[in-house]
C-alpha cells in the first residue's frame, strides 16, 4: 500500500535530478528503461545543458569555453593573485570548525562547511569565492547560475592497510551536468590521488549512451551499491572499448582551480603511499530539466546551511549518515588524521 502511494510522487521524480535506480523502481524499471526512459533523460538533459550554457557563455573567456566544451574539464594555475591565495591558505588553514569524516578503504576524508556563517569570519575567502570570476565558471561548467556549496576538503590517502576507497573507481556523478571544483592549497605530485579525468566523456556519444541503456537495464539490483544508486562506475577496459582517450590524472602546485563536469568519466587518482591533499571544494547540481539557468533555491543567508544544520541533528540524535560520514569534534583542516575506535 505504502509503495502505491509513493508511485505517483516517484514519477514525477523523473523531472528531477532523482538518480537511483535501486530506491525508485520507476527510474530503475528495467521495462521503461527497455523501452528507453534513462536514455531519453539523459538526452533531454544534455539538449537543456548545452541551452542553458549558450545564455551562460559570457561569464567566461572564450579560451575557457572552448577548452571545456572540447575536455570537460578545466586546470587553471596561478588562480588567485600570489597575495591573495597566500592570505586565504593561511586564513583557511588556521581556521578550525566542527566537521566531518569519512573513511573508506585506505583514505579518510575531512570536510569543514564554508556556508555564510563561516564565510563572516573568513574575509579573505569570501573574497575570493564570490567573486564573479569563481562563480562564472561554476555557473558554465555547471549549466546554471547558482552559488555552489564549499567546503574545505583534507583528503588523507594511505591512512591504513586497505582497498582504494569507492572514489578511485572510475564513474560519472550523474546522468546529467554537473560541477565539482578543487582550489588547492597542497601541492599534488604525480604519485598521489590528483584528479584523473576521461578527456571528452562529458560529451553525449552513440556509444556512451548504448552503455549506459545496458547498465540502466539491471542497475536496481546491481552489485555495485553506487551504481545502484545512479552513479554508474566503469572499468578502464570499458573505457577503452567506448572510444574514450586515455586517463588524464592531474598533478599541480597550490593555487590551480581544476573544475570539471563530473558527469564525465573520473576518479580520485591512486596514491603511492601516505600523502595528504587539502583543498576548497566546490559543488553545485540543478534540476537538469528546467528551461531557466538561474536562480538559487536557498538565497542569502541561507545558503549552504543545509550541511551544517544537518550535521547538528545528526549530533543530537546520535545518527550516521547512510555513505558512512561521521560528524566529528572540531578540526582544522590539517589536523592529524584520525581513525574511529573498532
Amino acid at each position: 500500500m505504502i509503495r502505491r502511494l509513493l508511485l505517483p510522487l516517484q514519477a514525477l521524480a523523473v523531472a528531477t535530478t532523482a538518480k537511483s535506480f535501486r530506491d525508485n523502481p520507476v527510474i530503475g524499471s528495467p521495462r521503461l528503461n527497455r523501452w528507453g526512459l534513462h536514455v531519453l533523460r539523459r538526452r533531454a538533459a544534455a539538449a537543456v545543458a548545452t541551452w542553458r550554457r549558450a545564455r551562460l557563455a559570457a561569464l567566461v573567456p572564450a579560451e575557457d569555453r572552448e577548452a571545456f566544451l572540447r575536455d570537460g574539464y578545466l586546470v587553471k594555475p596561478n588562480f588567485l593573485p600570489q597575495a591573495q591565495f597566500e592570505a586565504l591558505r593561511a586564513e583557511i588553514l588556521a581556521h578550525r570548525a566542527p566537521c566531518r569524516e569519512f573513511i573508506d578503504g585506505s583514505t579518510m576524508t575531512r570536510q569543514l562547511p564554508l556556508d555564510p556563517a563561516a564565510l563572516r569570519d573568513l574575509p579573505v575567502a569570501r573574497e575570493a569565492l564570490l567573486s564573479s570570476r569563481y562563480l562564472g565558471l561554476h555557473a558554465f561548467i555547471g549549466a546554471y547560475r547558482r552559488r555552489p556549496y564549499l567546503f574545505v576538503q583534507s583528503v588523507f590517502s594511505g591512512v591504513r592497510d586497505a582497498p582504494p576507497d569507492v572514489q578511485s573507481h572510475f564513474h560519472a556523478d550523474t546522468f546529467h551536468a554537473t560541477v565539482k571544483s578543487w582550489l588547492l592549497l597542497t601541492p599534488v605530485a604525480p604519485g598521489e590521488a590528483g584528479f584523473t579525468y576521461i578527456p571528452g566523456s562529458h560529451r553525449p556519444s552513440r556509444r556512451r549512451e548504448a552503455w549506459e541503456r545496458h547498465v540502466s537495464l539491471t542497475a536496481h539490483a546491481h552489485q555495485d551499491r553506487l551504481t545502484g544508486e545512479g552513479s554508474l562506475r566503469i572499468s578502464e577496459a570499458e573505457l577503452h572499448r567506448l572510444g574514450y582517450a586515455p586517463p588524464l590524472k592531474i598533478a599541480a602546485a597550490p593555487n590551480t582551480l581544476i573544475i570539471a563536469d563530473t558527469s564525465g568519466f573520473h576518479r580520485r587518482g591512486l596514491s603511492d603511499g601516505f600523502a595528504c591533499r587539502i583543498s576548497i571544494w566546490a559543488y553545485s547540481r540543478s534540476n537538469p530539466f528546467i528551461p531557466w539557468w538561474s536562480g538559487d533555491p536557498l538565497p542569502g543567508p541561507l545558503h549552504g546551511m543545509a550541511a551544517r544544520l544537518l550535521g547538528h541533528a545528526r549530533r543530537l540524535l546520535g545518527m550516521r549518515a547512510r555513505s558512512g560520514w561521521r560528524e566529528a569534534t572540531e578540526a582544522s583542516p590539517a589536523d592529524p588524521h584520525r581513525l574511529p575506535e573498532a
